[in-house]
Parts: structure tokens; C-alpha cells; sequence
């Protein structure tokens, strides 16, 4: 999508040094070079030491219009709060570290239209629902990695079921050799062991939650 979205601005990618941000972000730059297109910035920061309100004002004279960041919702909802108060407003793109409500209470409503990436929200499955539902009676809202955390555990058990024991080796074979019914949908697992599963697809922030771009 950058690369074919926003090939016409300046593009500044701005990642933490952890090997999620920083692996991230190297797949972004791989992805949007081999699009033709190449980034205006590419820079780390230390979460421990940034300043991001100079970081803003140095890209806004650049004149950046589109920043990747590589890292987690604090330092994204940091980042554009900040650019926001210098009337600095470029598009904000970033991964699944931003699935959480807590990057809309750090960045308020300068988070709106923030874009990312992130698995389909197993919340709208249809046999997630009652597994929802009792989160939700505990006040918990099951965003981001919780129910893929559940339905880890969920094809775990009915593996063990499957192999009739939980011996590792056992188990490894029935993961392999079946599907399993999950809070995820039916998923499975391919000859390199790894999950068939629909792959990333893009969200946007809008009002404080965030959605399927359409």
C-alpha cells in the first residue's frame, strides 16, 4: 500500500531498535524499494531517550508526508500527539503494535486515520462470539493478540485430544496431520508448520477504535 498509495510524498521510516520494530521496518523498506519507491528517512530511535517533538519538527521542515513507524503504541501515540501540536499532520502508518486501545488514550484525536496492519479481527468470527461474550462480561475487551493467545491454547488441547496423549512428538503429528475448529475459524498447519490462516490485512483508526479498510 505505501508504495502505491503514497508514492507521491516523502516517506520517513522511523523504527525502535527492538527486533520487532527494527524487523519491521526492514520488511517496509525491502517491500517499498522493491515498489520503486525510496524512503525520504530511515531512523531509530531509543524509546527511553527520543524526542519525539524534535523528531516532528525536523520531519515537518523535511517535509515529510507519510512516517512508518516500527515499534508499539506508545511511542506511535507519543509521535503523532506531538506532530499534532506543531500543526505537523502526516499520515501515520504502523503494524500490529498499535492494536490496542491504549494508542488512542495516548495519541486522542490526533491518532484519527492512523493506518495498520494487523491479522483479520478474529472478534467478528462467528464461533468467537460466546468466547466475546464472557470477556466482555468481565469488562475485559478481547483486542488485539487475545484470541489468537485462546486459540493457540484451544488447537493445543484438542491436538492432545486427538493424539490420545501429550507427548510431544504425538502431538507435533496431530497438529500436522489435522484441523482444528477455533476461536480463529478452521485452521491447520502446512508442511514448514505454519499456520493456514488469512494473512495481514489493513486497518484505520477512526473514533477511538479501529477497522477494516474497505
Amino acid at each position: 500500500m505505501l508504495a502505491a498509495r503514497f508514492a507521491d510524498r516523502k516517506i520517513a521510516i522511523l523504527y525502535d531498535q527492538s527486533a520487532y520494530g527494527a524487523g519491521l521496518s526492514k520488511a517496509t523498506k525491502d517491500a517499498l524499494n522493491e515498489g520503486g519507491v525510496h524512503e525520504a528517512v530511515y531512523e531509530a530511535y531509543d524509546p527511553a531517550e527520543v524526542d519525539f517533538a524534535e523528531i516532528a519538527k525536523r520531519f515537518k521542515e523535511a517535509g515529510i508526508g507519510v512516517v512508518y513507524l516500527g515499534g508499539y503504541h506508545t511511542e506511535a501515540g507519543k509521535f503523532i500527539s506531538e506532530a499534532h501540536q506543531i500543526e505537523f499532520k502526516p499520515q501515520l502508518v504502523s503494524g500490529d503494535g498499535l492494536a490496542t486501545a491504549e494508542f488512542w488514550k495516548i495519541a486522542g484525536t490526533a491518532g484519527e486515520g492512523t493506518l495498520m496492519t494487523f491479522a483479520p479481527d478474529p472478534r467478528k468470527n462467528e464461533g468467537a462470539g460466546p468466547v466475546v461474550d464472557k470477556f466482555r462480561k468481565d469488562e475485559y475487551e478481547p483486542e488485539g493478540y487475545t484470541l489468537y493467545t485462546y486459540g493457540a491454547i484451544q488447537v493445543w488441547a484438542l491436538a492432545v485430544q486427538k493424539a490420545g496423549t501429550a507427548d510431544v512428538k504425538d502431538v507435533i503429528a496431530a497438529l500436522r496431520a489435522n484441523q482444528f475448529e477455533t476461536v480463529l475459524g478452521k485452521i491447520g498447519f502446512d508442511a514448514r508448520g505454519d499456520v493456514t490462516a488469512p494473512g495481514y490485512v489493513w486497518y484505520v483508526w477512526k473514533n477511538g477504535v479501529y477497522a477494516t479498510v474497505k
